[in-house]
């Protein structure tokens, strides 16, 4: 790499003193970070304990040679993708096929000069630094049809569980063994003040996945959920879940996303409570019913959503709700029949502010 090398090491591991003490000055008067060892077993020590950005190693060694130590090397995890040159005083090209088939990055001919050195070594760490921006690209961007077939797999084999209204999916203070999918009917996540009054954290509806946070987290349900109808939901494994987790660059994105969604609705949701009038709490609790129903794209729809739980999601009394229904119902905002509500404009709702 061109510029400043302060921060970038490498390890040379070569028996001859001479051309491991000339080539060390070399790249230290480059500002490289230089460790040098003169047998192969120092060598994989070194390259364990300092883990260098590139290593170059000779091939014929006492002790141990470099097809030796590029083989312990390339199965460690630790060190198995750290850039590998070989140096080498033999031309044969057996001898070559043989150090690239293993793995090897580069070979260099000696006696080489400084500046086929340098630039092997740029080379190399260019590539290296390629590779691992084209990775992170790679996690970082899943289309539509990806995102489909992830789901396709991750659903596959796992269990789908029929649930009857009001019934329990996990209580708080469970550990997770699965993660939730919802494939027919609605979810609600909810916990409890220290008031005692009843909080609705989410609702799920077809197509959502819940209970990631915790299994993610390893740690304990910190609300609990049960189905507002009867309901379909797919239990899916924990440890299935997270091998293709780890397998699946563009799952991982997909959940990180959602993780970052909920933490932001949290947030919202805990500043309404603090702030907002009794007026835009009802408002936005409506909205984020609508929202979860039916999509952002839509402005009129129509929820079905009880008093009690309309009450939780915007933590405020039920008498409350009774009357801002009755007002915004005055104000052609909604009609209700029953516990079917029509919103006629989610942006009006939006917008109101007090």
């Amino acid at each position: 790499m061109a510029g400043n090398k302060q921060g970038i090491s490498v390890l040379i591991i070569e028996d001859n003193q001479e051309i491991r003490e000339s080539t060390a000055e070399i790249l230290m008067l480059s500002d490289y970070t230089v460790y040098t060892a003169e047998d192969g077993k120092l060598g994989v020590d070194l390259a364990l304990r300092h883990l260098p950005n590139i290593i170059l190693c000779d091939i014929m060694m006492p002790e141990l040679d470099g097809y030796g130590v590029l083989f312990m090397l390339s199965k460690n995890e630790k060190t198995k993708n750290i850039p590998f040159i070989f140096l080498t005083a033999k031309v044969d090209r057996s001898d070559l096929r043989k150090a690239m088939e293993m793995g090897a990055d580069d070979y260099l001919t000696k006696p080489f000069d400084d500046i086929e050195l340098l630039n092997a070594i740029e080379a190399r760490l260019k590539r290296k630094q390629g590779m691992e921006e084209a990775q992170l690209q790679s996690f970082f961007s899943v289309g539509e049809y990806d995102e489909q077939e992830l789901l396709e797999e991750l659903l596959e084999n796992s269990r789908v569980k029929g649930l009857k209204n009001r019934q329990s999916v996990y209580d708080e203070g469970d550990h997770p063994h699965f993660l939730y999918y919802v494939k027919k009917g609605r979810v609600r996540g909810y916990l409890f003040h220290d008031d005692g009054r009843e909080l609705v954290s989410g609702i799920y509806n077809p197509g959502d996945f819940f209970g990631h946070e915790a299994l993610l987290l390893d740690q304990a349900y910190n609300h609990s959920t049960d189905v507002l109808e009867p309901s379909e939901v797919v239990l899916i494994q924990k440890d299935s879940f997270l091998e293709l987790l780890f397998r699946k660059p563009s799952l991982a994105k997909m959940f990180l996303e959602r993780l970052s969604d909920d933490v932001s609705q949290k947030e919202n949701q805990l500043l309404g409570f603090a702030y907002d009038s009794v007026r835009k709490k009802v408002a936005n609790a409506l909205v984020k019913v609508a929202v979860d129903s039916e999509g952002s794209e839509v402005d009129e729809c129509v929820i079905r959503v009880s008093r009690d739980n309309l009450s939780a999601i915007a933590g405020t009394a039920h008498e409350t709700i009774s009357r801002m229904l009755r007002h915004f119902i005055d104000e052609s905002l909604i009609t209700k029949k029953g516990n079917a509500i029509h919103i006629y404009s989610i942006k009006k709702l939006r917008e109101i502010k007090a």
